[in-house]
């Protein structure tokens, strides 16, 4: 498991100063297997002559491979990228920076997660509506339990947002705080630990279809409700001012 590996050197490797990077993916969402790869996400910050020169910059990053026999999985984006994610309503990028599997951190990154609160608008709920019916899709072309339960997990960190204006990622959690959760997840969750592309087997897929439907019913109805504004709350100023001063105090570093 990720608390077994040592990150440090996947963190000192990187060609560009790293402001930031947690794990995401299954770590993050409560149900790895005993063969999930570890998803690193975070942000790196480039040199202005990346910027200001005719060649593009690599706003992101992508990297996969093996290191002691565990399948590692590492994307990054700059900066002003990552900054630009936030304000369009992606729920995925506040997830990777609010994740509390921290494998290197800065003051930018506090300060990019001390900011976030002013970004969560209550429109985030589309982010997470598209993002089930993708995994839906997914889950009834293979029948495997990983894209059900990205399923379960996405509608109810929307549910969980919308009604508290919090983003939690982690499905044991969100299981104890939306009431409208089936009863079933947890026994879903213990067997995709055994095998991370396990089939669904032994659960009625009509009942599942059913309690699938009711959620996003249930993500409708929170939207409706939420206290969240409809646009970002003061926050674009504040992150155009952090992208700005760490580019300048770091903006030399290799």
């Amino acid at each position: 498991m990720i608390e077994h590996l040592d990150l440090a050197p996947v963190v000192a490797e990187q060609p560009d100063l790293l402001l930031f990077a947690t794990v995401s993916g299954a770590h993050l969402y409560g149900f790895p297997s005993r063969d999930s790869d570890v998803d690193l996400r975070g942000v790196h910050l480039l040199p202005l002559d990346a910027l200001i020169g005719l060649r593009e910059p690599e706003e992101t990053r992508s990297r996969m491979w093996d290191r002691d026999g565990v399948e590692m999985d590492l994307v990054t984006h700059d900066l002003r990228k990552f900054v630009r994610l936030m304000l369009r309503r992606n729920g995925y990028v506040l997830e990777q920076l609010l994740s509390p599997l921290v494998a290197h951190t800065t003051d930018a990154h506090a300060e990019l997660v001390a900011l976030a609160p002013g970004v969560l608008t209550s429109h985030h709920a589309h982010h997470y509506r598209g993002f089930a019916a993708t995994q839906w899709r997914l889950f009834e072309k293979n029948g495997e339990l990983k894209p059900l339960l990205y399923t379960f997990r996405v509608l109810l960190t929307g549910i969980h947002l919308m009604r508290t204006g919090e983003v939690v990622a982690h499905l044991p959690t969100l299981l104890e705080s939306v009431k409208e959760a089936p009863a079933y997840v947890p026994d879903l969750i213990a067997v995709k630990a055994e095998a991370e592309h396990g089939l669904l087997d032994g659960h009625d897929p009509e009942r599942i279809r059913n309690d699938v439907e009711a959620l996003h019913g249930t993500l409708d109805a929170a939207q409706a409700a939420s206290a969240l504004p409809d646009a970002p709350t003061g926050a674009y100023d504040a992150l155009h001012d952090l992208v700005v001063r760490v580019r300048r105090l770091h903006g030399g570093e290799r």
